[in-house]
């Protein structure tokens, strides 16, 4: 069989590769989006060119890039074509398989790696992907590399692609790496510290905690019952993990667990569940962490970062702990920024995305998990009544209104009607309440969060913003 290519087999009207760019590639955490659609093989390998020229550029030497990735049916084809990228500039990638992000961000680092790669949409569906990048430190980019590296993808991604004739880098697999990691979080834990007598639920969000975090709490000494348990590309984040945590809150009381995890599909972040079943998000999580500290005098100007998602009655609460409490806008990487600037310690996110300075420099689901277990042990005590010492939130409200046009999502605040909802709601709850209309970065979709002391005015003016949102924005 012959195959042949016409004239009218062939279609003239193909976009260019660099028509099918959004007018921003990077997101709040990356590229990120739906495979076939934003993210192509072609992509992914123009991204590795562009990585690799821009880390060369900057560390004017030959080195290693570390890649890592989830169980999505996609990663692996995103890994091949970026590596592709990267090794034809000369770069040494060595792929350590199946991780957490974190785990991608510790390696870069101890391996003095230039830098290093995720594959992973973290908390998104599975039909989507992203890609992360690490500096040579084990922190996410800065807005200089990131804003290079875009630059240069849109330069050359229509062009031919040039390679380096006999100087192609080798592709390693060095997946027993992991356990580097694995043992870098035991030891982050006090010493002779053990778990015996815990009954803990982990719910692994079919993704790429899979393998390490059970067995990291089996060795210290946890039962556990594990959801989600293998690796699963159809079912990564599919009503389950740390944005999905009814059945985790199931299994904690048919188990009778001491206390529930549920890890994002990439395990950088963590939402806990007490024996009561109630949902222990990250304001709790910094809470209870960050008054350990403090009282060890381990908390430099007992300040905390968090977000302007952070619940007021956390905030206020900690203050009367005679802490200092800094917000930021929403992303983990305004809240590490910050934390360089301020020198604080600890930081994170109501979603649980933690930030613990003392062990590592990334957000890391797992560590936050065993080290709130450890504070738990340590203090001889029960998740449920350091929750109840703890504070009580104000009644707040999110909702997400998906919208698909993403123009429209990125230039919300020109929306007059909008706008005017917005101030309208501020002016009738004054100071008894707050209001946080934003676009999501790292989904299409735009989040509508109400908090007041009185639920009722958060239900109103909730529902008021979001009828608002869907006349503007929804097609």
């Amino acid at each position: 069989m012959v195959l042949s290519l016409t004239k009218n087999s062939l279609d003239y009207n193909t976009p260019k590769p660099s028509d099918r760019l959004p007018e921003k590639l990077f997101g709040t955490d990356g590229i990120r989006g739906k495979v076939g659609e934003l993210l192509t093989p072609n992509l992914a390998l123009q991204v590795g060119l562009a990585a690799g020229s821009v880390w060369q550029e900057f560390k004017t030497a030959q080195g290693v890039v570390i890649i890592g990735q989830d169980s999505r049916n996609s990663s692996d084809m995103l890994s091949m074509a970026i590596t592709s990228g990267l090794t034809s500039l000369g770069l040494e990638v060595w792929n350590i398989g199946l991780c957490p992000t974190p785990c991608v961000a510790y390696l870069t680092k101890t391996t003095e790696a230039i830098g290093g790669i995720m594959i992973s949409a973290s908390h998104n569906p599975p039909e989507d992907n992203g890609i992360k990048f690490f500096g040579s430190e084990g922190t996410k980019l800065d807005k200089l590399l990131t804003s290079a590296i875009e630059n240069t993808l849109r330069k050359n991604i229509d062009g031919d692609i040039n390679y380096q004739d006999g100087k192609c880098g080798k592709i390693l697999q060095h997946h027993h790496l992991v356990q580097n990691y694995a043992h870098f979080l035991k030891t982050s834990l006090p010493p002779n510290l053990d778990f015996s007598g815990m009954r803990i639920v982990l719910d692994l969000a079919w993704g790429a905690s899979v393998e390490l975090a059970p067995s990291i709490f089996q060795a210290l000494g946890a039962e556990v019952i594990a959801l989600h348990p293998r690796g699963d590309g159809d079912r990564i984040n599919v009503n389950c993990g740390s944005t999905h945590l009814n059945k985790l809150q199931e299994a904690v009381q048919k188990y009778q667990g001491d206390l529930g995890f549920a890890f994002d599909g990439d395990a950088d972040r963590v939402m806990a569940v007490d024996a009561q079943g109630r949902i222990i998000c990250g304001d709790y999580i910094l809470y209870l962490w960050g008054k350990y500290l403090k009282e060890r005098d381990l908390l430099p100007d007992n300040l905390l970062v968090s977000t302007v998602m952070a619940n007021l009655g956390f905030e206020l609460a900690w203050k009367k702990l005679g802490g200092k409490f800094l917000r930021t806008a929403v992303g983990d990487q305004y809240v590490q920024t910050a934390m360089w600037e301020t020198g604080a310690m600890l930081g994170g996110e109501q979603s649980g995305h933690i930030l613990c300075h003392h062990h590592h420099f990334s957000g890391d689901g797992i560590q936050t998990a065993l080290q709130l277990t450890s504070l738990i042990r340590q203090q001889g005590d029960c998740l449920v009544s350091l929750v109840n010492d703890s504070f009580i939130q104000y009644p707040q409200v999110l909702k997400n209104i998906r919208v698909e046009n993403r123009e429209k999502r990125l230039n919300w605040q020109d929306c007059t009607p909008l706008q005017n909802a917005i101030t309208k709601a501020e002016e009738a709850m004054g100071n008894e309440g707050r209001v946080l209309v934003r676009p999501s970065g790292t989904e299409p979709l735009m989040r509508v969060m109400v908090e007041a002391q009185n639920e009722n005015l958060v239900n109103y003016w909730t529902d008021y913003l979001v009828k608002i949102v869907e006349e503007n924005f929804v097609d």
